[in-house]
């Protein structure tokens, strides 16, 4: 009987520590992760001259390593999101792309550009507020 008791006691507590960090999947309603339906295209060196051939095109120039890309992340989803079937938001990571990165001069990260058609429209270095994009990429629509 005791060691049935302990065993229960192991096992509440295995579970409750798998639950605080995040081991065990229990159903969430309303989940953060659901907010956003549309993501980021994922930019490379092979589809990069073809994404931005056509329309209004927003590209993030970022790298895991970088804090500030990592702020603007949030907010270039949800732009996706809110631009919808009207603006291709993308991001490219420039650790892992650097033929794009090298023929944009992209120096300093987060970066910015806004194409149409494929020609730069717009540059923006740093960390941008979402009404800021959202103000800017109006502009080319």
């Amino acid at each position: 009987m005791k060691i049935i008791k302990v065993l229960s006691l192991i096992m509440v507590l295995f579970i409750s520590v798998g639950v605080a960090t995040g081991y065990v999947n229990l159903p969430v309603e309303n989940s953060i992760t659901n907010i956003a339906d549309k993501k980021p295209l994922v930019l490379t060196d092979e589809n990069f001259a073809e994404t931005i051939s056509e329309g209004v095109v927003m590209v993030d120039f970022w790298a895991t390593w970088c804090g500030p890309c990592r702020r603007q992340g949030p907010i270039v989803e949800e732009l996706a999101n809110d631009f919808s079937g009207k603006v291709v938001i993308g991001k490219l990571d420039v650790d892992k792309n650097r033929e794009v990165a090298g023929k944009y001069y992209i120096r300093s990260i987060p970066t910015i550009i806004i194409f149409k058609n494929g020609e730069v429209m717009e540059r923006l270095v740093g960390l941008r507020t979402k009404s800021e994009l959202k103000k800017t990429l109006n502009r080319y629509l």
